[in-house]
């Protein structure tokens, strides 16, 4: 099984400083839908791995999350592709959990869940965070460059042989 996991906010949608609180702040960046329908089309099983702390920080509920991947699925399908699954972590970062990226519970859950070892597998974040989950897994970081990218990148710091792209769509053309 081909296994991809992609950040969300500054990966397929633009972020916010402000947080994506509700489905119509949720707007996917130029070729990221197209890009998530190419992985989809050569059989790569597409998964989510996201913090989303506005929960945890009562900025926005589970309804309006559940609301905004609802937005994010049909876009992605409208686009001819699809997400298999999207994993959060709904916990502001003061609670010390262990899915909230830089830590791994997220990336373990994906493995456990699909029966896979994350050896090599391509995780896209725009965050050093992203990368540093990505790395301690064995999984290859992939940086890119929207979102928070091209800041994660001037700051240096990247986990040893991370890939780094100028957006999704570039770095799903060297996987498929």
């Amino acid at each position: 099984m081909k296994l991809i996991i992609l950040d969300r906010d500054g990966v397929i949608n633009y972020d916010s400083a402000q947080f994506i609180k509700s489905p119509d702040e949720w707007k996917p960046l130029p070729g990221s839908l197209e890009a998530i329908a190419r992985l989809a089309q050569a059989d790569y099983r597409v998964v989510v791995a996201t913090n989303q702390s506005g929960v945890g920080r009562g900025l926005f509920d589970m309804p309006t999350l559940n609301a905004i991947h609802d937005k994010m699925h049909k876009a992605v399908a409208h686009a001819g592709g699809r997400i298999d699954a999207v994993f959060f972590c709904p916990h502001a970062a003061d609670t010390n959990c262990a899915c909230r990226k830089p830590k791994t519970g997220m990336l373990e859950e994906i493995a456990t869940r699909y029966n896979v070892d994350l050896k090599g597998v391509p995780v896209v974040g725009d965050a050093l965070r992203d990368l540093e989950s990505a790395a301690q897994v064995g999984a290859q970081p992939m940086l890119v460059l929207t979102g928070k990218g091209m800041k994660t990148q001037a700051k240096g710091g990247l986990p040893h042989g991370t890939l780094i792209y100028p957006d999704l769509a570039a770095a799903v053309s060297t996987l498929v």
